[in-house]
């Protein structure tokens, strides 16, 4: 009977989208991302079988809950995730949140640079594994994301890869990507907020491919345009165009693309 009653509540904040608990916590906790311009995140709440709980889910099928798929049409900044769920007849509660962080540098459907994030959730953490919640019941985790870029294709054209580190309230760099941890008692009816920065400067992402001149850098030509790694390997003085995410097709310097500036010593 108490398996049936918790299986019942459990079933109805998952269709109500409310909490419902013996304590009458909420049953769900908001996500949330302050982002630069042209960024979007997308996040997967993640379920596993509750503690103490032997059952499985068939196939492991509708065990995850995305938020933002279609992050460029339909996005929205605040999810609210549920802590336990109830799927075919086992109770479920949150594992993790997996998130994917996404930026548009361009108009193609291509342009654009993605890399992640994650909040652990577990019955228990250790005080020193775990982040903590204001008297407002916020808590902020941080990252700062950096585009770095590289030339692809005949025409050399400029391509992004979005690079994402997690750091302190201070924005020093840590270790890894943007990550924070909680207990599932902390979180009913919190706000956990994601906080990223972006770097102004952008830098190579393939070592020996461009040399840093006073306003930008210069591609290295290679053996020749067919040769698509380039290195410099010591050759500062031959240089390639390149074509940018913008159409610009004759440029010889990044970001810039006009070339006012000799190589520096």
């Amino acid at each position: 009977m108490k398996h049936l009653i918790r299986s019942l509540c459990l079933g109805s904040c998952l269709a109500l989208t409310i909490g419902c608990s013996a304590t009458g916590k909420p049953n769900t906790f908001t996500f949330t991302a302050d982002l630069p311009p042209d960024f979007f995140y997308k996040a997967t709440a993640v379920y596993v079988p509750a503690s103490g709980e032997s059952c499985t889910v068939p196939g492991g099928r509708n065990t995850q809950v995305v938020f933002n798929r279609k992050w460029r049409t339909e996005y929205q900044q605040n999810s609210e995730v549920a802590l336990y769920r109830t799927v075919s007849g086992c109770p479920l509660m949150l594992h993790s949140v997996n998130l994917d962080v996404y930026a548009i540098y361009g108009k193609s459907v291509a342009d654009f640079g993605t890399d992640f994030g994650k909040i652990a959730v577990r019955p228990t953490l250790d005080e020193r594994d775990q982040d903590t919640f204001n008297v407002a019941g916020e808590s902020e985790f941080y990252g700062q994301c950096q585009w770095l870029f590289r030339t692809s294709g005949s025409l050399r054209r400029i391509v992004k890869i979005l690079d994402c580190k997690d750091t302190d309230a201070q924005g020093k760099l840590t270790r890894g990507h943007p990550f924070a941890a909680y207990t599932l008692d902390q979180l009913p009816g919190k706000t956990v907020r994601l906080r990223i920065k972006q770097t102004s400067e952008e830098r190579p992402a393939v070592g020996d491919t461009w040399v840093k001149v006073p306003d930008g850098w210069k591609r290295c030509m290679g053996d020749n345009f067919k040769d698509q790694y380039a290195f410099c390997r010591g050759n500062h003085k031959d240089f390639s165009t390149f074509r940018m995410p913008d159409g610009r097709d004759t440029c010889t310097i990044y970001p810039g693309c006009t070339e006012n500036n000799e190589v520096t010593p």
